[in-house]
C-alpha cells in the first residue's frame, strides 16, 4: 500500500463530508404525496391536446382516438373526442354526459348509479385537484420519482372494484399529468398521453 495516502484520507473524508452536507448536493430533492397533492391543488383550470390508445381483448387492434382534455375545479372534466369522430364526455358534480357531434344525441347518467364508473371518475378528478382523502376513498396510493418526473400508482382497495380494474398509473411533472395508465384486470388497458404546449 501506498505510505502517501494515508496522509490524504482524512482530506478526502472532509472533502466528501463538505460536499454531502451542501443544500441539495447531490441528495435528491425530498418529495412525497402531500407535497405533490398540495401543487395540483394550486391548479384552477387546465385544457390539454390527448392521443389515447384502447386495447381490448375482443379486438383485434387498438382503438386510437385524439383530442382536447379539460378540467375546471373543483369536479368539471370534459374529453372532447375528435378523432376517429367527433363525441364528447362531459363529467359535471355528479353527472356524466357524453353527445355524439354528428347527430347531436345527448345521453346522461348520474354517479351515484355506477358505483365503478364513479370511482374511476373520481380518481382522475381527485387527481387533477389534488385531493388525496378522495384518492385513499377507493385506492391505495402510492408515489414513486421526483418532482420533475414521478408516477402515482393507483391499486383498487375495494373488492368491487378489484374485480375489473388492476391498477391506474398516474405520471407528471411538476404539477402537469401527462400519463393516464387504466389496466384491468381481465387485460384491456387504455393509456392516455397528454401533449402540454
Amino acid at each position: 500500500m501506498n505510505k502517501i495516502y494515508p496522509r490524504f484520507y482524512p482530506l478526502s473524508i472532509l472533502l466528501t463530508l463538505f460536499i454531502l452536507l451542501q443544500p441539495g448536493a447531490v441528495r435528491a430533492e425530498a418529495w412525497d404525496l402531500p407535497q405533490l397533492m398540495a401543487g395540483l391543488a394550486q391548479v384552477q383550470s387546465h385544457e390539454v391536446r390527448f392521443t389515447e390508445k384502447k386495447t381490448i381483448a375482443l379486438l383485434k387492434a387498438p382503438v386510437e382516438s385524439s383530442g382536447i382534455l379539460s378540467y375546471r375545479r373543483p369536479d368539471h372534466v370534459e374529453k372532447h373526442i375528435l378523432l376517429p369522430k367527433d363525441e364528447s364526455l362531459i363529467v359535471d358534480g355528479d353527472e356524466v354526459s357524453w353527445k355524439d357531434g354528428a347527430s347531436g344525441k345527448k345521453h346522461s347518467l348520474r354517479l351515484q348509479n355506477n358505483a365503478m364508473l364513479a370511482a374511476l371518475v373520481d380518481s382522475v378528478r381527485a387527481t387533477l385537484a389534488g385531493d388525496l382523502p378522495a384518492l385513499r376513498r377507493y385506492f391505495a396510493v402510492k408515489l414513486d420519482g421526483t418532482r420533475t418526473r414521478w408516477t402515482l400508482t393507483l391499486t383498487p382497495a375495494e373488492d368491487t372494484m378489484r374485480r375489473s380494474l388492476k391498477l391506474m398509473r398516474i405520471e407528471g411533472s411538476g404539477t402537469q399529468v401527462s400519463v393516464i395508465d387504466i389496466l384491468e384486470v381481465g387485460g384491456d388497458r387504455s393509456v392516455m398521453v397528454l401533449q402540454h404546449d
